[in-house]
């Protein structure tokens, strides 16, 4: 498990605790010696925030959101048509799960893939993550009461040497010592700033019970055009503010539930959430637009042939880009000004089309390389066979033209052998 921490932000995440913590340390032995008893409580306390900091964010990064089996599928075989089948994990997901590009697995009540534990954020280290969350800026806090006055202290030295009472501490820092100093007190407030802001969002998703996915669906839900019959949609996993507290906070090492099955309100079942989300991709499937690739590219982050405006205006999204050769097909279901982003509709045969098992080939990709096709959602596959057909003619024609040429080669080749051979025999005559 190792190689959680071999990627940039666990090791940004950790160099910010380690340089904040030594460079608070250094500069509490020059500000306020361990030789009085408050001095070796404050380092206590401060050395406290740090192990309870590193404690939960490596409890978060190992012990992990908690994965669905491969090939889960439900044991009534009703409830298979309100789940959602995984192509790549082979199985159903289960209610709240979702799969995560980057792990490629599919995840219990998933919120976010974290960049700085290197790990998705879900049901079982939710509460180290929320833990971690708060510790931090914490520490962080205590690090500037120590730093701001040692480093004034340090500044001011002369002062205090030759104007002091000399019952005040002399904080003797160093240029690299100063310098780090500074560093520190800029990474604690950003600490504090950031880490904490990101807190407070955690803490109201607990409180209301929700994933940063879950809301999302939830807003998708209240402008989504219903039938008539159609009931208004209720959030199924709101128990009170306590309840979903205590469905994340506890001191337990594991929560009690097994991520599979939830508690629900009244009114309510397992799959009232699921099945708004299969809604809401039907529905997004239906605004879907084809378009043919007319430029190939290759994946780029900053496709600089495509223009600055292209390379300038990116997507604001950690998904990926996808690659795209000329003449294939891609099924977009969001726009931006200068990208867009769909999926891979293959056209052979050989290939799986969307929907079908296999990998997905999805990602974003400049506007500029494809052209908007006037064919329906509906009559795409037609469109594709038709392509297919199409293409299978040329080839064929194709052979034929190079099966009549080589004929012909032959047929040259004899007839100036012929040629040659009568020639001889007038000679021999």
């Amino acid at each position: 498990m190792g190689y959680r921490l071999l990627h940039w932000g666990p090791i940004v995440a950790l160099s910010i605790v380690s340089s904040i913590s030594t460079f608070t340390i250094l500069c509490h032995v020059e500000w306020w010696p361990l030789q009085t008893k408050g001095a070796f409580v404050d380092m206590f306390v401060f050395l406290l925030w740090n192990f309870l900091t590193l404690f939960n964010f490596f409890r978060a990064a190992f012990k992990g959101p908690g994965l669905v089996p491969y090939g889960w599928t439900p044991e009534n075989p009703d409830d298979r048509k309100s789940l959602q089948y995984c192509t790549i994990c082979e199985g159903y997901k289960v209610p709240r799960s979702h799969h995560c590009r980057k792990c490629q697995r599919c995840v219990m009540k998933m919120d976010h893939h974290c960049p700085w534990i290197n790990n998705c954020l879900g049901h079982f280290n939710h509460a180290n993550f929320t833990a971690f969350l708060f510790f931090a800026p914490c520490g962080c806090i205590h690090s500037l009461f120590i730093l701001i006055p040692s480093l004034y202290r340090a500044i001011y030295r002369n002062y205090y040497i030759f104007y002091g009472t000399g019952r005040e501490p002399i904080v003797d820092l160093g240029a690299i010592s100063l310098i780090g100093s500074m560093l520190s007190v800029g990474l604690a407030f950003g600490v504090v700033l950031a880490v904490g802001g990101l807190f407070v969002v955690q803490l109201r998703s607990i409180i209301r019970n929700e994933t940063g996915i879950e809301t999302w669906i939830k807003d998708k839900a209240e402008y989504r055009d219903r039938e008539e019959d159609e009931q208004d949609f209720v959030y199924p996993y709101h128990l009170g503010r306590w309840n979903n507290l205590r469905m994340v906070l506890h001191l337990k090492t594991r929560p009690e539930l097994n991520g599979i099955w939830w508690p629900v309100r009244d009114g309510c079942n397992q799959f009232t959430l699921t099945e708004e989300q299969i809604k809401q991709k039907k529905e997004k499937r239906g605004r879907s637009v084809h378009y043919e690739v007319v430029r190939s590219f290759s994946g780029s982050l900053c496709p600089i042939t495509y223009g600055l405006r292209v390379c300038c205006c990116p997507p604001c999204m950690d998904e990926q880009r996808v690659r795209l050769r000329e003449r294939e097909i891609v099924l977009v279901s969001r726009f931006r000004k200068h990208w867009l982003y769909g999926d891979k509709v293959h056209r052979l045969k050989s290939q799986s089309l969307i929907g079908d098992k296999g990998k997905r080939e999805r990602g974003w990709f400049p506007r500029k390389c494809v052209r908007r096709l006037g064919v329906s959602h509906g009559d795409m596959k037609e469109y594709l066979c038709y392509e297919q057909s199409h293409y299978m003619n040329e080839n064929s024609l194709n052979d034929k033209v190079h099966l009549n040429e080589d004929n012909s080669n032959e047929n040259s080749e004899e007839e100036q052998e012929q040629e040659q051979d009568t020639k001889v025999d007038k000679k021999n005559i």
